[in-house]
């Protein structure tokens, strides 16, 4: 129906970069709003950033100022451009997308399947 192919992580050296990239495909009418979420081992999964439809963004204050979250809509594209990273920002980054569904108007919420990031040195 809807999915979501996750892309970018890997190993970085703190205070290094990465970019996620989360796109979504199949039935879609439009999507709201776009987040990123991240689940380290043995913790619950957290909420990192939000973009609205209009671009609005909000980011949990853990990585305020170091992370930014962008949208391209004629993509269908997420992306989390992550800067100074830290040993503590290591998880697995999730996406989470609002669809309208295009038969019925109605609003699911999807999952991608996690990609891997990982601050060492």
């Amino acid at each position: 129906q809807v999915q979501l192919v996750e892309s970018g992580g890997g190993l970085v050296q703190p205070g290094g970069s990465l970019r996620l990239s989360c796109a979504a495909s199949g039935s879609i009418f439009s999507i709201w709003a776009m987040r990123w979420y991240r689940q380290a081992p043995g913790s619950q999964r957290d909420w990192v950033a939000s973009i609205t439809s209009s671009g609005s963004t909000n980011y949990a204050e853990s990585v305020k100022g170091r992370f930014t979250i962008s949208r391209d809509n004629a993509k269908n594209t997420v992306y989390l451009q992550m800067d100074s990273l830290r040993p503590e920002d290591a998880a697995v980054y999730y996406c989470n997308i609002d669809v309208v569904l295009p038969t019925s108007r109605a609003s699911r919420t999807f999952w991608g399947q996690g990609t891997q990031v990982t601050v060492s040195s």
